[in-house]
């Protein structure tokens, strides 16, 4: 019986394994949102994952193969990324998947990946608390962008906050991270009655009472600033209405971590000047690597007619973190000389990549997160960020946040299972 019973988990895992060398083509997997609430966000890094795919088959391919794209639309449903990741795997054979925004969608797709001994790679920040073997996260975890924005608006350059606002969509990622940054408010001694937490659901576009709320609680007499996590399509009546209710930066400075060029494309902008963005990347940085980075997407969204960026082209933080993802997982196929994902895996610990940021991105040895240096920036009239503060270098990575007490003693590397 025993047997028996290996022998049909040994096929059923058969039928999911990539087939890394059964076709002419390696196929790649694109998990993204092309619609749907988080499409606004999601959609410009299905088009960097084809642009870097195009890119790679200019100098040949991998392994005297091309690249072939298979990209499927999970719709901003989140089981329904699940369902999209298995057909990907087990009926596309794809070799590995670039994808998923939130939290949540990755959530949803982790044991897939992990049953199947399958290759994600998520490319967004993300509250951190988790480090599994088949994901290789290229965005920030906690300590390279949400603690740092904080300890900048604590400070006397980033205002001295005495008082803050956590306001995010109602889901994992926004929770965790402010549970964590709840936890780091008060190591440095805020009170609770100096933390205000507040959450609504995805695609929420009346923030008129909110920004009311805010008001009021920013006006008891204390330095106070807003740390946004609000994610997707109401990040734009969220800033609409910071303007209507003319809440300015210079009173209530505002410092989002999932707001970037993309997101800022359709708000007036002017009466967000100084308001704040945490990132590794903005499109403003000066760097050979960041202009060579923009003329290639802008020559690619003129002539693929991408909407939006054919006409004004627009480059972010997880757009380029795709792209060194691509970038990384290409270098590592090379270097295993295979498509296999524990070959791939170890060939990734240890990879660097000149990123457009102009910093040389490395990927750590053991828990598979990028070392990022951290930027602040403020928004500019027309939808830029000039950039007020850096760090000296690349930051490592912490995916279990030292604030968080359950946290202690676990390992920095992923478990082998």
């Amino acid at each position: 019986m025993l047997r028996r019973s290996a022998l049909a988990l040994a096929v059923g895992a058969s039928l999911f394994a990539p087939a890394a060398f059964a076709a002419d083509t390696i196929k790649v997997g694109v998990l993204h949102s092309l619609s749907g609430t988080m499409a606004i966000s999601e959609t410009v890094l299905k088009d960097t994952v084809l642009m870097a795919i195009d890119e790679i088959n200019a100098k040949g391919g991998l392994l005297g193969k091309k690249l072939e794209p298979v990209v499927v639309d999970p719709a901003s449903n989140w089981p329904l990324f699940a369902e999209k990741a298995k057909q990907l795997i087990s009926q596309d054979k794809v070799a590995v998947v670039f994808g998923c925004w939130t939290s949540v969608s990755r959530k949803s797709v982790l044991p897939v990946f992990e049953q199947t001994n399958s290759l994600l790679f998520y490319p967004v920040q993300y509250e951190g608390e988790e480090l599994s073997k088949n994901v290789f996260y290229t965005g920030a975890a906690p300590n390279q962008q949400a603690i740092p924005a904080v300890e900048y608006l604590m400070s006397k350059d980033g205002g001295s906050a005495k008082r803050f606002v956590l306001l995010g969509t109602d889901y994992v990622y926004p929770r965790t991270t402010n549970k964590i940054l709840r936890a780091f408010l008060k190591s440095k001694g805020i009170p609770e009655s100096d933390i205000m937490e507040d959450y609504t659901p995805f695609g929420h576009a009346d923030y008129q009472s909110i920004i009311a709320k805010i008001k009021k609680f920013s006006s008891e007499g204390k330095k106070t600033a807003v740390i946004s996590t609000i994610n997707g399509d109401s990040n734009v009546p969220f800033y609409k209405e910071l303007g209507n209710q003319g809440l300015k930066a210079t009173d209530v400075p505002v410092v989002a971590f999932s707001v970037g060029e993309e997101e800022l494309r359709g708000v007036d902008t002017k009466p967000l000047q100084g308001h704040l963005a945490a990132w590794n990347y903005f499109m403003s940085i000066k760097s050979p690597a960041n202009d060579d980075f923009i003329k290639k997407w802008s020559a690619y969204a003129k002539a693929k007619n991408i909407a939006g960026h054919k006409d004004k082209p627009l480059t972010n933080d997880p757009m380029e973190a795709t792209y060194i993802g691509i970038n990384m997982w290409a270098q590592a196929v090379k270097k295993a000389g295979s498509t296999d994902t524990d070959k791939v895996i170890a060939a990734m610990a240890g990879q660097t990549f000149t990123a457009p940021s102009g910093i040389t991105s490395k990927m750590d040895e053991k828990n598979h997160h990028l070392h990022k240096s951290v930027f602040i920036g403020e928004v500019k009239a027309d939808g830029q960020f000039n950039v007020v503060w850096k760090t000296p270098g690349p930051v490592k990575a912490q995916p279990w946040s030292p604030y968080i007490p359950e946290n202690k003693g676990k390992k920095d590397e992923p478990e082998k299972k």
